[in-house]
């Protein structure tokens, strides 16, 4: 079976849910999907920093060209400096 159909757009998580729920994914293109990583842990604890103003400029511009907001952006960085 090709995988030709586009995946429909959805308006609401409702929708999103109904349609994940029923439909048979593998007849859809998902060549253009991207693996996003959700945050599902609560946030409970609070850092305050100084930075120079240009490496935050740095890093909001590199978080808003991968599509997130800034502070996720360096919640993620400092996760994969702790990993290796």
């Amino acid at each position: 079976m090709s995988k030709d159909k586009p995946i429909p757009l959805l308006s609401s998580d409702e929708e999103a849910e109904d349609f994940v729920g029923s439909a048979d994914l593998t007849g859809y293109d998902l060549s253009a999907l991207t693996p996003t990583r959700f945050e599902f842990g609560s946030k409970d604890a609070r850092i305050n920093m100084r930075l120079p103003a240009q490496l935050l400029e740095q890093v909001k511009a590199t978080a808003a060209s991968k599509g997130m907001p800034y502070q996720r952006f360096i919640r993620q960085a400092l996760e994969q400096a702790l990993h290796r």
